[in-house]
């Protein structure tokens, strides 16, 4: 049939699905927001040139999204949504360009729609949603301004990275892929000026952080430095611990680059030539983010996510193994990619008449969601209590970011709420105005939390109006209970700083 030849149709098609059912799945009732995306939002409402541990552009896609579509989870998640459909065609778009074929590019596209950090980058609204399709972005440009030598994608390109280096700093990791690749490849010589031009331009978006830090403690540096485990006590560890600690990072970067595509990664060492330059283009960026982390978890711990955004050229490069390939190993490609796509898809998809209890997934949803549950039941309990208590004069807090900043979204005032300092490490909450402003007022406190009985010690307030312990539910299965207590007139804030990042 000519559809099935037409494979920009066919691009569109399975990612116009794809966006559908994340559209569904950010508005099915139990989902919230991730407490990340909830603080990133809250940013948002407090704009600035940089945070305690990111960079601004994630805080002004939020607050350009909300200011048109108004404060609700669709508003946040649709950036994620639209950042990974413009990184799926930047890969489609690459895998056309370098090798003039339509056809590996939407399969380079679904392989890249399969992989577990793709589908988390492009449902939740994370930095990495940023970085990923910056980093994406100046790949393209790059193998444009590599093709057709003019000055003007190298300008492009050096933009695209400055926009990364404001999503995350770790964009910074395209300069040493990029000179690694043109040294490999001979180029070095050839495009040195211009290299250096790149360089430059991307680097200014590194100035905002800088002069930020420089005015702050450099607590941002200071909070990377305790990641890397540099600083903080990360140090230390035993050669056992070491290995360890690098087995369980390998680990989690096969499930996250997803392990049905192992078979063809396998596949593709021995039967690629590595060295090529169009290769050495797409394995490179994913090489060196994967090394840095890789050293990096021999001292401290690594989210799994962390080296993710530099993997979706892995997308082309497996596809690339499987136009070369015949037989099982093409079966064991499509396969691979099949269920890979299918999994997140009954994960994503909304309850329908308790077919996912009947079948057994359930159980498995509430172990990966269970965390994005409760937050609009908690809010919804506060103001009912606010209501029949008849309280006017109110502020909210926790002893967590994570509380307060969900708090903040879901409470209908949106109010800018606090974070209570009892020695835990270091947030944002700590560079913004602090609970000692409500001093002396007659107001009332609302203290929330998950894991303290109490604003004790650091809190001494008049007295204590009210009090419960509040169940959260995922559908009508129990998940865990909050402490809510009502407080009346605080006297007296200590808080417990902290040294650590």
């Amino acid at each position: 049939m000519r559809i099935f030849k037409n494979y920009i149709f066919l691009f569109w098609l399975v990612q116009g699905l794809l966006i559908a059912l994340k559209i569904a799945f950010t508005l099915r009732p139990e989902i919230n927001l991730f407490t990340e995306e909830a603080q990133y939002w809250l940013w948002s409402q407090n704009l600035a040139w940089h945070y305690y541990s990111k960079p601004p552009l994630i805080a002004v896609f939020n607050f350009l999204s909300t200011s048109v579509f108004g404060i609700n989870e669709l508003a946040i998640r649709i950036n994620a949504v639209l950042l990974g459909l413009g990184t799926a065609w930047l890969v489609f778009y690459l895998t056309d360009f370098l090798f003039q074929s339509k056809r590996m590019a939407f399969w380079a596209s679904l392989i890249l729609s399969s992989m577990p950090f793709f589908i988390l980058f492009s449902t939740f609204h994370m930095t990495d949603s940023e970085v990923m399709f910056f980093w994406m972005l100046t790949w393209v440009l790059l193998a444009k301004a590599l093709k057709e030598a003019k000055w003007k994608w190298w300008v492009f390109a050096g933009v695209s990275a400055l926009l990364g280096m404001a999503s995350k700093p770790i964009m910074v990791l395209v300069l040493p892929s990029l000179g690694l690749f043109l040294f490999l490849a001979g180029r070095i010589k050839s495009y040195g000026n211009k290299f250096l031009l790149f360089v430059v331009i991307s680097l200014i978006g590194l100035i905002p952080s800088v002069v930020w830090n420089s005015g702050n403690g450099f607590q941002t540096f200071r909070h990377l430095a305790t990641l890397g485990g540099i600083h903080g006590g990360g140090s230390g560890r035993s050669l056992v611990e070491m290995l360890l600690g690098f087995l369980e990072f390998l680990g989690g970067q096969l499930l996250i680059t997803s392990v049905f595509l192992f078979p063809l990664w396998i596949l593709y060492t021995r039967k690629v030539r590595i060295f090529d330059s169009k290769q050495l283009f797409l394995i490179l960026p994913a090489f060196i983010s994967f090394l840095t982390f890789a050293f990096i978890s021999l001292f401290s711990v690594v989210q799994v996510n962390w080296p993710a955004f530099g993997y979706s050229t892995l997308a082309i490069a497996s596809a690339y193994a499987i136009e070369k390939q015949e037989g099982i190993w093409y079966k064991i490609g499509y396969w691979g990619i099949g269920i890979g796509v299918l999994l997140p898809v009954l994960l994503l998809f909304p309850e329908v008449n308790g077919l996912k209890r009947q079948i057994g997934l359930e159980k498995l949803e509430i172990a990966v969601f269970n965390r994005l549950a409760g937050y609009d039941q908690l809010a919804s309990r506060i103001s009912f209590l606010e209501d029949s208590l008849g309280i006017q004069d109110v502020f909210y807090f926790s002893e967590s970011y994570h509380v307060s900043s969900e708090l903040a979204f879901y409470l209908p005032s949106h109010p800018q709420t606090f974070q209570i300092a009892k020695g835990g490490r270091r947030n944002q909450f700590d560079l913004w105005e602090s609970i000692d402003s409500h001093l002396e007022f007659e107001e009332t406190g609302v203290f929330v939390s998950f894991h303290e009985d109490s604003p004790n010690p650091v809190t001494t307030f008049q007295q204590l109006i009210y009090e419960e312990e509040f169940p959260i539910y995922f559908r009508d299965e129990y998940l865990r209970s909050a402490k809510i207590q009502f407080w009346k007139n605080l006297q007296k804030y200590e808080p417990i700083q902290s040294d650590s990042y």
